[in-house]
């Protein structure tokens, strides 16, 4: 989900990267807004995105930022590199959102070496489970158990599905020196596979280490 920008300073950090940076410019009372948080919401969490930062921020609580941007009307998208705007898309039209990321995405992402498309896939939500299948649809035992296991426990994660990208799926294997799935990750560090995870529940650690 769109991380929420509360004030100028975190607006200027966010959009400050190197990476691609999306950024909903929005208002709660306009029905819009909510259709491209939705839209927005559901390509933060493709794996084709990973390396993508998506925000939201209210433009009347920051408008010197609106108005430093041009923002006549919400919803609108700016899409950021290096503090600097590359694209722009006024109103909700999710055709030209879904156009635009992509194109953007694609002029960056081509030839991205694997570690880095492989720190970003890590580092998408403090919580990261890389797993067969996802957490509606596990597409293992022991994936499903991990997924019982972190539901049981309240954690806030995302999941990658390993299925879908080979190249993910054998490149982690040696990134993290960990050759079974699912593995779990905090903060961008490994925790382990499913039988440290269970240890950690049986000890009562887990749900501290992914208080995050």
């Amino acid at each position: 989900m769109p991380g929420l920008l509360p004030d100028p300073a975190a607006f200027a950090s966010a959009t400050s990267s190197g990476a691609l940076s999306v950024v909903h410019f929005a208002a709660d009372w306009a029905e819009q807004c909510a259709q491209v948080n939705d839209v927005l919401d559901t390509y933060s969490k493709r794996p084709e995105y990973a390396s993508i930062k998506f925000y939201k921020c209210q433009a009347e609580d920051l408008s010197e930022v609106s108005l430093k941007f041009k923002i006549e009307a919400v919803p609108t998208v700016l899409l950021f590199r290096s503090g600097k705007i590359v694209d722009r898309i006024d109103g909700a039209d999710p055709a030209k959102i879904a156009d635009k990321i992509k194109a953007h995405c694609n002029s960056k992402t081509e030839g991205v070496p694997l570690e880095q498309r492989l720190k970003a896939l890590i580092n998408r939500a403090p919580v990261m489970l890389f797993m067969k299948g996802d957490r509606e649809t596990p597409r293992c035992g022991f994936s499903r158990q991990m997924i019982q296991i972190l539901n049981d426990v309240g954690a806030d994660y995302e999941t990658f599905d390993i299925l879908t990208d080979e190249e993910v799926r054998q490149g982690l294997k040696t990134y993290s020196d960990w050759p079974t799935y699912p593995q779990l990750y905090v903060k961008g560090e490994l925790v382990g596979g499913l039988d440290i995870v269970k240890e950690m529940q049986a000890g009562g650690e887990l749900a501290a280490a992914l208080k995050v």
